[in-house]
């Protein structure tokens, strides 16, 4: 399946769902690329797995950002891979940096650069133990088994809007119990 099909594939997954993240983060060794960065040279050149250009040119078109968090210990070597590939404008935040934080870090910052919270985003990673820290974060968070594909996408797009159905019905209860609460404690007046 070339970029081209992918790309349109992803648009009509896209478009099958009302609530959308405001940013999308991938992980970059064995999630966008089949490798590890410090394994590979800068002079080599480097290339995605099959479905990664396509979905990244999707979220693109649609207006979705996207930034990287990778906790890769050469950070050289996962840019000039990224310029490369011509994708290193596609993303409004880029935190390569070796890390024992599972990526929390790399959260704090993304979200520090781009100001969009936890809940809005949509994160892709082959490490569970990543998945699991950024979870707790807030961040819709799936586990990749080989790279991104459009199957991890659709997936991850349908937990997000399932979080966010979830959360909605979460504050919608609290605000109903609030405003119950507050109806019939006696309101206490100053004179």
């Amino acid at each position: 399946m070339g970029d081209e099909r992918v790309k349109e594939e992803a648009l009509q997954i896209i478009g099958a769902f009302q609530v959308l993240p405001r940013l999308v983060v991938f992980d970059l060794d064995y999630t966008l690329w089949p490798f590890y960065c410090e394994c590979r040279s800068k002079r080599e050149m480097p290339s995605l797995y099959p479905h990664a250009k396509g979905i990244l040119h999707a979220l693109k078109e649609k207006g979705i950002g996207m930034a990287i968090a990778s906790r890769s210990p050469t950070p050289d070597i996962a840019k000039t891979f990224l310029e490369k590939l011509s994708l290193k404008s596609m993303f409004a935040a880029q935190e390569i940096f070796s890390s024992w934080s599972h990526k929390t870090e790399h959260f704090q910052r993304i979200h520090s650069r781009t100001g969009v919270p936890f809940n809005s985003m949509l994160f892709f990673d082959d490490e569970d133990r990543n998945i699991q820290a950024v979870s707790k974060m807030g961040v819709t968070s799936v586990l990749v088994g080989n790279g991104v594909n459009l199957g991890a996408f659709r997936q991850g797009l349908t937990m997000f809007a399932q979080n966010t159905a979830t959360a909605e019905k979460n504050l919608k209860r609290w605000r109903t119990k609030f405003s119950q609460q507050s109806k019939s404690s006696p309101s206490e007046e100053k004179e």
